[in-house]
């Protein structure tokens, strides 16, 4: 097995101002907010400690124990070897996409919080300096009566004129009661001109004021997509994100090439070497990785990087707690292509309150210049909101 390990790869200099520090614990808890958001602290014998964030899904902790061992007595500070360790060590257990990539993404979070700390400078420092002060922010927006169109439209007016976002996204993938069988994927004309009329009424309602996208969720079919495409052409859409779904990047690149409407698709890819195919294919006009899932910070950065070579923007699907919203925000500080940063919390009174720091105001963040991520967990929250039978961080 390709063996990275500081022992193996005789990684064994000695390092001055303080940069000899060792992991000595990996620990997680798991918040039951409208996700159930999978928080890690990396502990060193320094007494610094890492904050980061896994994508929520079954079985991430016991991962993320899993992989302690090969942690444990590294160099917080060598990010890149200890995230491809990790990927080779779990190989055999599915580190090639899928919830291994997401364990170790949450790890790799912690990292780069920990290394800033010790190195006492922001995160975005680490990934190169930064493009921008603020990143915009879009909302995804919900509401009861999620099928009307003008609940929509009255729901987008509230949330532009009273929370002052200046984006915000929609769910398409609703019923419209018109529906014959929704296993087969494919819309009948009155679905597509119920689409069509929620994407009419919520664009025309805020118009000039805010950008709108709305989510297909990798529901429809490739031709039932291209109808839904061309039948919103003519309104001012954003994006149209994952109209189909997302095993067959064939269906995806005709798709893509077959509208006008900007489509938006790569919160179901993992890494760099699957969001590469979907852009060197020009199968995407705007990528979606989701930080915490797709591979980390760095990870992320990477498949910034190849999109920007085909001159891609980058709108991060997010739908994490203030920890990796904030690991987004330093990411997309420091690419060029950053187009904004998904809130998908806005209806969870106490989201903001889970970390001591403001984080989102009138729509956009301000890129912290603390050391690391910029925000420190508020241990009273967290325990307030835990799931149930997780035990709090030491």
């Amino acid at each position: 097995m390709r063996e990275l390990s500081a022992e193996t790869m005789e990684v064994t200099g000695s390092r001055g101002g303080g940069r000899d520090v060792e992991i000595t614990d990996v620990q997680t808890t798991m918040v039951d907010g409208n996700f159930p958001w999978t928080l890690v602290r990396v502990y060193t014998d320094a007494g610094v400690v890492g904050t980061g964030e896994a994508y929520w899904g079954a079985g991430v902790p016991e991962l993320i124990e899993r992989m302690k061992p090969f942690v444990v007595g590294e160099n917080p500070l060598d990010i890149d070897r200890l995230y491809e360790h990790l990927i080779q060590k779990m190989s055999g257990e599915g580190s090639v996409e899928g919830v291994t990539v997401t364990a170790i993404s949450g790890i790799e979070v912690a990292l780069h919080d920990l290394a800033g700390k010790i190195l006492d400078v922001p995160a975005y420092q680490l990934l190169g300096g930064k493009y921008r002060d603020r990143l915009r922010v879009y909302c995804d927006c919900h509401t009861e009566a999620e099928a009307d169109p003008d609940a929509c439209a009255d729901e987008a007016e509230r949330v532009v004129d009273e929370l002052g976002y200046d984006a915000l996204k929609f769910d398409l993938d609703v019923p419209s009661g018109l529906e014959k069988d929704r296993a087969n994927r494919h819309l009948r004309p009155g679905e597509i001109r119920h689409k069509a009329e929620i994407v009419e009424k919520v664009t025309e309602r805020v118009k000039d004021e805010a950008d709108v996208a709305f989510d297909c969720h990798w529901t429809f079919s490739g031709g039932s997509a291209k109808r839904l495409a061309e039948a919103i052409n003519d309104h001012d859409v954003w994006w149209l994100e994952d109209p189909v779904p997302p095993e067959n990047l064939e269906v995806q690149e005709e798709v893509t090439k077959g509208t006008t409407t900007p489509i938006a698709v790569g919160e179901n890819r993992y890494r760099v070497t699957e969001l590469r195919r979907l852009i060197e294919n020009q199968a995407v006009d705007i990528v979606a990785p989701d930080l915490p899932k797709v591979g980390g910070m760095r990870e992320t950065r990477k498949i910034a990087d190849v999109a920007n070579q085909y001159y891609v923007p980058v709108a991060m699907h997010n739908v994490a707690s203030p920890i990796a919203t904030m690991a987004a925000t330093h990411v997309g500080a420091a690419i060029p292509n950053s187009l904004a940063i998904e809130y998908h919390s806005y209806e969870l009174g106490w989201w903001e309150d889970l970390v001591e720091e403001d984080v989102i105001e009138d729509g956009y963040i301000e890129v912290p210049e603390e050391p690391g991520l910029g925000v420190t967990l508020d241990m009273d929250t967290v325990e307030a909101h835990m799931v149930e039978g997780e035990t709090l961080f030491d």
